[in-house]
């Protein structure tokens, strides 16, 4: 079995940290969200990974390299526009060959990992395999329909009446028929060749798709809330650990992860937490579920419910909240400007001013 890992979105949600940075590289406790899907990769025994690029191919490479720290073997497949998770599937045709495969987003969060799903699949081979997941806004999913004997009956990407609250996760297993899925298909009224398109293919040719709906944590890390959300979850799990210095004039309370060449000086760190090696934190409070990159600095202010990328700097701020700064970010106080109140009053007249 082969790995198939889509990077080549454009990160819209995310914006403008995607202008300059590619989402699945955003971190989550400090690791980027696509290393988590890498390792539950490995983690379920597949080692040939194909990862399809875009625009921010470089930064992926970069990252990931040749996948060796991973226990992974990876190859690079570029995608000249994101036209849909189909299309990924058709342009790495070569790559795939006749072999089964994952097909795992690479912005999406997983708990618990994909081994026992793909344990299932080679077991059983069944033509495809969809995870679902029951979620509030169905039409901002792709949905599916199963019948009363939880059989796959139908699919459709963000129905205006969704059939069910049953989501596909990011997370699909296919067998060699779905090339001829995907070459039969047409765009879809988005423009994109839709992945749930290649299923309902699947379905009415009578070929054999099954699902698993998951009751453990899953997110689209698409935009800011889902972001932070992730970032909460995964600092619930964080290993303590004091491998910077913290000084006699701070407080360091429950789960806190302080890396090494971290500095603490005067301040009060409520976990869970994790501040990045080499970054300072002077006179500041750090609330729970805050996570601060390597070579940040927090002077002089208040910050929780965050991420901070690398080389960011905080100082003078009385509070920041539910945030996500970006790299090399400078964040301060605007200067004060004098207050100036023009009056025409008539007479007899009595006004209070705020001094």
């Amino acid at each position: 079995m082969k790995a198939l890992v889509l990077c080549g979105g454009a990160g819209t949600r995310l914006r403008p940290i995607t202008h300059t940075s590619a989402k699945q590289l955003v971190p989550v406790a400090n690791k980027p969200v696509l290393f988590y899907g890498l390792e539950a990769i490995a983690a379920a025994g597949v080692t040939q990974t194909g990862i399809v690029v875009g625009d921010t191919e470089r930064e992926i490479r970069e990252a990931v390299g040749d996948g060796s720290r991973f226990g992974l073997d990876v190859t690079y497949l570029p995608q000249e526009a994101p036209l849909g998770l189909a299309h990924a599937v058709l342009i790495s045709r070569d790559f795939l060959a006749d072999d089964d495969f994952v097909m795992y987003l690479g912005d999406n969060f997983i708990v618990g990992g994909i081994s026992g799903v793909v344990d299932d699949f080679r077991r059983e081979r069944p033509d495809a395999a969809i995870l679902l997941t029951r979620v509030p806004e169905p039409t901002s999913f792709g949905i599916a329909e199963l019948d009363a004997a939880g059989r796959v009956v139908g699919l459709e990407e963000k129905p205006q009446r969704p059939k069910s609250d049953l989501a596909l996760v990011g997370v699909y297993l296919f067998s060699p028929t779905v090339h001829a899925a995907v070459r039969a298909i047409g765009p879809s009224r988005r423009g994109e060749l839709e992945i749930t398109d290649a299923l309902q293919w699947l379905i009415e040719t009578g070929h054999d798709v099954r699902s698993t709906t998951i009751s453990g944590y899953w997110k689209d890390t698409g935009n800011v809330t889902d972001m932070l959300e992730v970032n909460r979850s995964v600092l619930e799990t964080v290993e303590p650990g004091i491998d910077g210095s913290v000084d006699g004039a701070s407080e360091i309370i429950g789960r806190v992860r302080i890396e090494d060449g971290a500095k603490v000086f005067g301040s009060r760190v409520v976990g869970p937490a994790v501040i990045g090696a080499g970054t300072v934190i002077a006179d500041s409070y750090v609330g729970p579920f805050t996570s601060i990159a390597e070579d940040c600095r927090i002077e002089e202010s208040e910050i929780e419910y965050s991420i901070v990328l690398r080389r960011a700097s905080i100082v003078g701020m009385r509070r920041i909240e539910v945030s996500l700064i970006g790299h090399n970010v400078e964040v301060t106080p605007a200067p004060r400007t004098p207050s100036v109140h023009r009056l025409v009053l008539g007479d007899h007249s009595k006004v209070q001013i705020p001094s």
